[in-house]
């Protein structure tokens, strides 16, 4: 398979047409005699096991291997040899390699054979897995998590549940009574109704809006460590553009829940200051340039005699963010953006307006629901939480916001702050 070697001072591959592209392959690569003998180590191997180049070779294979597999692995490198056929090492278990330092870290090994100089010897393939099993550690308690939140919304549906059934146990023959108690429970049952979608909806969004980055993590890595430099650079960058773009997705979703917890608890303590909204809106668009569309293009309009509001630059900016980037989102290709400042005497009137696809009638009245996406958006990613959370910013700050929206012609959002914080 590898041919004929060559020792020298760093490595025994040497002298084969096949050298170059083994040097530089991202995977480990080492090759090791019938006697456990290391004979040859890529600069990979050394990389991944820490060790300085060179320094693999002549080396007992065993040296790679946690104490507490060393005494069996000698038995199955014999057998191995009795059978010496190709096959991928750790399938249905977990293996480790130990580096230098004597830390251990989780591999992915496959084997095969090769005749070099005359002698037999095992090629082993070795990736470093420690990113992979992160994520997936990290899509373990992701589920976990939702698992408890589903159970702790089941339980208050069944507390409920049981309120409802104490109520009508003490309904009294008074007729006026009795249908004060039936509209109590109707508008209970509602909520119930309200509490069960919810609940249901929060399972189905968070766990495909966890899954999804995630998992073009994985499956990116997987491919990035396979990859030669060179003319594989494109493809590696390519890749690594998914990786950071699935990364910063689920950093907001995670950013939402947090928000969104911290205001429902009233942890959102407002740090009012003087503060230039015509700055803030040109600072966010400046932010959401990379995120545009081919042809899209963000104006800035201001009427009125501009003056400095007394309120909480951050909350804004947050309140911006998620605005803008919703227009850039569910607008097309080559549309206009446009954003508008109105000054006047005792408060600001702040829109966006965008050309995209508009908000089906129906679904309207629900738009600032938690987790709720409009039947047109279902097919974009999001978690339905961000135009809630600027309603509770808004209601931190004394503002108010409504909407105006047409669908497939565009959508106006308009933002009323006062121009004084008060406490």
């Amino acid at each position: 398979m590898l041919g004929r070697y060559r020792k020298n001072k760093h490595n025994a591959m040497g002298g084969n047409p096949f050298e170059t592209i083994v040097q530089a392959c991202q995977e480990g690569i080492l090759t090791i005699n019938k006697q456990g003998i290391i004979t040859s180590a890529n600069p990979a191997a050394h990389e991944i096991f820490g060790y300085e180049a060179g320094h693999l070779v002549s080396q007992e294979l065993e040296v790679l291997i946690p104490h507490r597999f060393r005494e069996k692995h000698p038995g199955y490198r014999q057998s191995y040899y009795k059978d010496p056929q190709p096959r991928q090492m750790g399938v249905g278990r977990d293996l480790h390699g130990l580096k230098q330092n004597g830390e251990t870290f989780p591999v992915e090994i496959s084997l095969n054979t090769a005749q070099i100089l005359g002698e037999e010897h095992t090629v082993a393939f070795v990736i470093d897995i420690s990113v992979r099993k992160e994520v997936e550690e990290a899509l373990r308690r992701s589920e976990e998590q939702l698992i408890v939140y589903a159970a702790e919304l089941e339980k208050r549906v069944q507390e409920r549940t049981k309120e409802l059934e104490r109520i009508n146990a003490q309904l009294g023959e008074e007729v006026e009574e009795r249908k004060r108690a039936e509209a109590e429970t109707r508008q209970a049952l509602e909520r119930e109704q309200e509490l069960n979608t919810l609940k249901s909806r929060f399972v189905s969004t968070a766990s495909h809006e966890f899954r999804t980055p995630l998992s073009t993590i994985l499956s990116s890595t997987s491919l990035i460590e396979r990859y030669a430099s060179g003319e594989m650079a494109e493809k590696q960058g390519k890749h690594i553009g998914k990786i950071r773009k699935s990364i910063n997705h689920l950093n907001q979703i995670l950013e939402d829940f947090l928000n969104l917890s911290r205001l429902e608890e009233g942890k959102i303590d407002p740090k009012p200051e003087d503060c230039d909204l015509q700055e803030i809106c040109q600072s966010v668009k400046e932010e959401l340039q990379p995120i545009l569309r081919k042809g899209q293009q963000i104006s800035i309009a201001c009427s009125g005699e501009a003056f400095p509001l007394h309120t909480d630059p951050r909350i804004l900016k947050n309140i911006g963010t998620n605005l803008l980037s919703n227009a850039i989102k569910y607008s097309p290709e080559n549309s206009q953006i446009q954003i508008g400042i109105d000054y006047q005497s005792d408060q600001v009137q702040w829109t966006v307006a965008d050309q995209g696809i508009g908000i089906p009638e129906a679904d309207q009245k629900y738009l600032f629901d938690r987790f709720f996406r409009a039947q047109n958006a279902m097919n974009l990613e999001g978690t339905g939480l961000g135009l809630h959370i600027v309603k509770k910013y808004l209601e931190v700050l004394h503002g108010a916001i409504s909407f105006k929206s047409i669908p497939d012609k565009g959508t106006t959002f308009t933002i009323t702050l006062p121009a004084r914080y008060a406490s």
